[in-house]
């Protein structure tokens, strides 16, 4: 039986967004929509990004835009682009360390993508350093189940003008949810 109770501490979010990026794959993502409705799907598709990562919001330093993913770790930092769509990332690393993870596609219909998945489950900006490791929340991430090294995929990033070499999407191999199917060359762990 699933328990949306059981969340992560704050450990687990302040590693290495490298680490933390395959790991999110099988969580359970969960929003708590105004009327009371709760809606829970697994994570299914991760991109990370970090500091030092042309493609990153924080790779130039410090500013209001990004500042949510400087820490702490375990927050969400949300962000509006293209003018239409809200994205979702899990903030990394430790304190002072810009580092996110984003959350590209959910195992639910409607949540092919990540403007899509924030579109259909009503995440905007004023999720924006919500705690993922609050319950009380009205967005959180609870433990799943873990996926052993030969269920994730792994390939470049998708839509970036920047580091699109760096093979830091992750995703769960052949899940009918994907925000783009396998048809890039991609490796196992």
């Amino acid at each position: 039986m699933l328990d949306l109770t059981k969340v992560y501490s704050q450990n687990f979010f302040s590693r290495p967004t490298l680490a933390v990026a395959p790991e999110l794959l099988g969580t359970i993502l969960c929003r708590k929509l105004p009327d009371g409705t709760i809606l829970h799907a697994p994570i299914v598709e991760v991109e990370a990004y970090t500091q030092d990562d042309p493609a990153c919001h924080a790779a130039k330093g410090l500013t209001k835009r990004c500042e949510v993913m400087f820490g702490p770790a375990g927050y969400a930092y949300v962000y509006f682009i293209y003018g239409m769509y809200h994205c979702l990332n899990v903030v990394t690393e430790a304190n002072g360390v810009a580092g996110a993870v984003l959350i590209r596609a959910i195992g639910t219909k409607g949540g092919e993508g990540p403007g899509k998945l924030c579109r259909h489950w009503q995440i905007s900006s004023i999720h924006n350093g919500t705690n993922l490791m609050a319950t009380e929340s009205d967005l959180w991430i609870a433990k799943g189940h873990k996926l052993l090294a030969s269920e994730i995929g792994i390939s470049p990033r998708i839509g970036i003008s920047k580091a699109q070499e760096r093979m830091w999407r992750f995703f769960i191999k052949s899940n009918q949810y994907l925000s783009l199917k396998e048809k890039r060359s991609t490796k196992t762990q």
